[in-house]
């Protein structure tokens, strides 16, 4: 039980201290109790929490927020990274007049009943052939109904992406995408496959939607569109947007978002908490320290470090495993594979059980982190290059335990 943070630290109810890099599943861009946001938030507060209506706090936000992110000609704020997929979608099924949309294997999109399909791990022999992935839900109180408009597919995969777009192409309302696959920890498109979604979306008549709530904001003032110099028609956005504080947006095409003002064909997005004033304020403050100058060179560098010192330790230690990622988010994995690639290989090949053993043992060395596998360290503004110190000192202690 967590019971205060700052910076880069935490601590438990028992005043045990540990570095966080887990930053609340990548939400705390700027680790835990940054000053500026600090006082922003106690000045506004002040002034009134919230009045349910536009406020000068959401004008702001959304002007810096669309100075940043490349396609982003409008933005729209939620209250959550689920709620901005449930409205990406709902927008491109009224824009292109179509009911079906395709989801890969591996990806979460939130917790909105059609995306829970195929995206978390099962055991190899459940997921069926490539070219026709079983469908398993990943909870109960679905309907089997719910999934009848999910076209399921393998990611990382041109000619899997091709043929299925070939047969279901003209269906389409959507294709969603993590552009770096987070769900898994963190698995990286292949060189042009981002690319090549983005052509083939654009053939077919498919709005492309680029799921950037763990991504946006991460590796470049833009996100990773930024990143890989991708135009989606639409993207959505969560987690480090807000700095701690819950958000969501769906950005993108004037034409698209459009829908969303008052008429005959008007496409539905009711909230009360939408655009919260005190929210607004953290939006607005956040973005203006992320596009400081060498941000994300440092951040990148710092992140960097950490992975070339934990490959290191493994390495020296004669672990078995692979440091996948770069800058500011990665995942490892125990395993013998040279990589993991997809969803496929994180259900046949990744360890999951000596990763959770491993993050408990430096869980006794102050180093916070989930132990599920399939999440991802974070890097935030204020680790600092002690912190990578400590971290890779203490994966060399569990490592000689786990042999």
């Amino acid at each position: 039980m967590l019971e205060r943070g700052h910076g880069s630290h935490v601590w438990d109810a028992d005043g045990n201290e540990y570095i966080d890099f887990m930053m609340s599943f990548g939400a705390l861009i700027q680790g835990h109790a940054h000053p500026r946001l600090v006082k922003n938030v106690s000045d506004a507060m002040a002034e009134g929490s919230h009045f349910a209506t536009a406020t000068p706090a959401e004008v702001e936000a959304a002007e810096r927020f669309c100075r940043m992110v490349p396609s982003a000609e409008v933005v729209r704020f939620t209250n959550t990274g689920s709620e901005a997929t449930m409205l990406g979608l709902r927008l491109a099924r009224a824009h292109t007049s179509r009911r079906k949309f395709l989801k890969f294997e591996g990806h979460y999109h939130g917790w909105y009943d059609p995306f829970l399909l195929n995206a978390h791990g099962h055991p190899p022999e459940l997921l069926g052939p490539v070219e026709e992935p079983a469908r398993l839900p990943d909870s109960e109180g679905i309907t089997a109904s719910t999934f009848d408009d999910v076209v399921l597919a393998p990611w990382n995969d041109v000619a899997a992406l091709e043929a299925v777009l070939t047969r279901h192409g003209h269906e389409l309302a959507a294709v969603i995408t993590e552009p770096i696959m987070a769900n898994m920890g963190c698995i990286l498109p292949r060189d042009g496959y981002l690319q090549r979604l983005r052509e083939l979306t654009h053939d077919c008549g498919a709005l492309l939607i680029l799921d950037e709530v763990v991504t946006g904001f991460r590796y470049a003032p833009g996100g990773c569109q930024e990143y890989y110099g991708l135009e989606p028609d639409l993207s959505t956005f969560g987690k480090a947007l807000g700095a701690g504080f819950p958000i969501g947006a769906v950005a993108g095409q004037r034409s698209i978002l459009d829908r969303l003002t008052w008429s005959d064909h008007m496409v539905l997005h009711y909230g009360t908490f939408n655009g919260h004033r005190l929210t607004m304020k953290v939006v607005a403050a956040n973005l203006d320290i992320l596009s400081s100058a060498n941000l994300y060179q440092r951040l990148h560098a710092v992140g960097d470090a950490a992975i070339a010192g934990l490959r290191g330790v493994f390495r020296r230690r004669g672990v078995t495993a692979v440091v996948q990622g770069f800058g500011p988010m990665f995942q490892i994995y125990f395993t013998k594979s040279d990589g993991i690639r997809d969803y496929r290989d994180y259900c046949k090949y990744a360890d999951t059980k000596l990763y959770s053993r491993f993050v408990h043992l430096l869980l006794e060395r102050g180093i916070y982190m989930t132990p599920s596998n399939g999440l991802h360290w974070i890097i935030s503004t204020a680790h600092t290059e002690a912190d990578i110190d400590m971290l890779v000192r203490a994966a060399d202690q569990a490592c000689v335990e786990l042999s």
